[in-house]
């Protein structure tokens, strides 16, 4: 199973999110549950459209770390 970054922000609505090694794969929704919800399906959907359009699925890159700061 691979895993990807996937990085949430507020919005005006409620949170969107998008996935910097699939570009153009973005989800958003009213709470941050729902959109990670939404996110999971739409990464799912982006994977199998590249999959029936012959291009090679990227392997992830990004490194996500939280930092304590004082």
């Amino acid at each position: 199973m691979t895993k990807y970054a996937v990085i949430y922000e507020p919005a005006c609505t409620g949170y969107s999110a998008h996935v910097p090694d699939l570009p153009g794969c973005i989800a958003a929704g009213r709470t941050h549950e729902l959109t990670r919800k939404l996110m999971q399906e739409a990464i799912e959907g982006h994977l199998e459209l590249m999959r029936e359009d012959g291009d090679a699925i990227p392997e992830p890159t990004q490194v996500v770390e939280m930092l304590e700061v004082a």
